[in-house]
């Protein structure tokens, strides 16, 4: 008769339901790079180009270098632009981007096909036909930037500065932190860090959608994110000598803190939020009901 194996690292039956079921806060708020296959393949035209002009003499290599360059300058402003679009798409407010990457990585491309059909066929006709003609397939296969600021309508600008400012150092701690502990190079601590990550976005977003909620934040997403970047960085210099168990231990129970911390203040935030819908809602109704609408 079979019988399960057992063993050091192997789970019992009392948690096997628990290794079958997936912590779904583990994935949830997960992102996913949004710089894909089709943006990628355009790092080989460039290289193409440049290995064929080798041989083409003096002003051949010369034109084929300055059109394999402005081809990789687009692919590479392609990539900014994609995720720039993204960090547009998941926020409810956000600016439009101020640089337009996606149409001059479009242009570019245009520019750098162009070049290489003048190296092919001097003249003006064809690469003119091959500019425009890459020039409207990249926009039509990856688009154009955000040319409009999203749900800014009624906020305060220089309210809304402030909020930036803070949001872009919050999000340079947090980067700071992910790639301290990618140097330690702990998977588990790697994923801890991507979910307190998880949780400082929410609160990020809540400041956001209202700025008055900056004041109340501002400890959280300057000091505390500042202090756990320190500690992310001392922990990789540790862990990654010494591989120290206790340092990876001390570091999981403050992410764990932190999370805490940073969830109930979110919470905080939001119930807030939800008591002053409430007094607008209650104070309209009572305005209403003075000018003689009734609300059944």
């Amino acid at each position: 008769m079979a019988q399960r194996y057992g063993g050091k690292y192997s789970p019992d039956d009392g948690d096997d339901k628990a290794a079958s079921e997936p912590d779904p806060g583990h994935y949830r708020g997960a992102r996913v790079d949004p710089v894909g296959a089709r943006s990628n393949v355009l790092f080989a035209p460039p290289i193409v180009l440049a290995a064929l002009s080798i041989g083409d003499g003096a002003t051949g290599l010369a034109t084929g270098l300055a059109g394999a360059a402005a081809l990789l300058l687009g692919a590479w402003l392609l990539r900014d632009g994609l995720r720039a679009q993204a960090a547009y798409d998941a926020r409810r407010v956000a600016r439009r981007p101020r640089i337009p990457r996606k149409i001059f990585a479009a242009v570019l491309a245009g520019a750098g096909a162009g070049i290489a059909a003048f190296k092919a066929e001097p003249g003006l006709v064809a690469p003119l036909i091959y500019f425009g003609a890459v020039t409207v397939l990249h926009i039509g296969a990856f688009g154009i930037d955000p040319m409009r600021d999203k749900g800014m309508e009624g906020i305060d600008t220089f309210q809304q500065d402030r909020v930036a400012r803070v949001v872009d150092e919050a999000e340079s701690y947090l980067q700071a932190m992910e790639e301290a502990v990618r140097r330690a190079g702990d998977r588990q601590v790697e994923a801890r860090v991507e979910r307190f990550h998880h949780k400082v976005s929410q609160l990020i977003r809540t400041v956001e959608e209202d700025p008055r909620d900056l004041s109340a934040a501002r400890r959280y997403l300057g000091v505390y994110l500042m202090g756990a970047r320190d500690a992310a960085v001392k922990f990789a210099d540790i862990y990654e000598r010494t591989r120290d168990s206790g340092a990876k231990s001390d570091f999981m129970m403050l992410l764990t803190d932190l999370e805490e911390s940073f969830g109930q203040k979110n919470e905080t935030l939001l119930l807030d939020n939800n008591a002053d819908l409430t007094v607008e809602i209650d104070v309209l109704r009572e305005r209403l009901q003075r000018e003689g609408v009734r609300l059944d």
